[in-house]
């Protein structure tokens, strides 16, 4: 954390409004990145992130080490989506997504040639279906990855990893789909 970012979470913490704006607007992304992660839902991850901010500025001076609200935010989004998670039964996620995450409406993800529509669908089922039945850290990690295009030094710091641990979820995680989709495919 650089020392701007830290000043602002100072600020932030001691109860500075458009501090706290500022912290939502350089931190959001992320925190919603988390909860897509563990939720494959779009709007639930909007929920969570907003919830996670509310508890952040209800508690905010609670925390006095600006170094530590950061990954302590990203503890509250990822326990608050596991806690959503396990009031809902798993549903399909959506077949049409936006680069950010959302369902896209009236897109079509289907080719031009209608002989091709059904070959496309069941594709897309497989991975979606592959990406569900990953852990939860495995799917968050792939989403701050590929989804998020995030570095590895951030997804480190969002998740409270190491180095060595990500690229191990990463590397079993891609495994793992890959084994799925092609055991899978015909």
């Amino acid at each position: 954390m650089n020392p701007d970012e830290r000043e602002i979470i100072r600020c932030a913490l001691r109860g500075d409004d458009e501090a706290f704006e500022s912290v939502i607007r350089s931190m959001g992304r992320k925190i919603y990145a988390i909860a897509y992660g563990i939720l494959q839902d779009a709007s639930e991850a909007e929920d969570v992130a907003q919830e996670t901010f509310l508890k952040a500025y209800r508690q905010r001076w609670l925390l006095r080490d600006p170094e530590k609200f950061p990954a302590w935010l990203f503890a509250v989004a990822r326990n608050r989506s596991l806690d959503m998670l396990r009031r809902r039964r798993l549903r399909p996620l959506p077949l049409s997504i936006d680069d950010a995450g959302h369902q896209k409406e009236g897109a079509s993800l289907f080719p031009d040639d209608p002989q091709d529509h059904e070959g496309c669908l069941g594709r897309l089922e497989k991975m979606h279906l592959a990406l569900a039945a990953l852990p939860e850290r495995h799917r968050t990690a792939l989403t701050l990855r590929y989804l998020e295009n995030l570095d590895a030094a951030s997804i480190e710091q969002v998740m409270g990893i190491s180095n060595g641990v990500l690229r191990g979820l990463l590397g079993r995680a891609l495994a793992t789909l890959r084994k799925s989709l092609h055991s899978t495919t015909p």
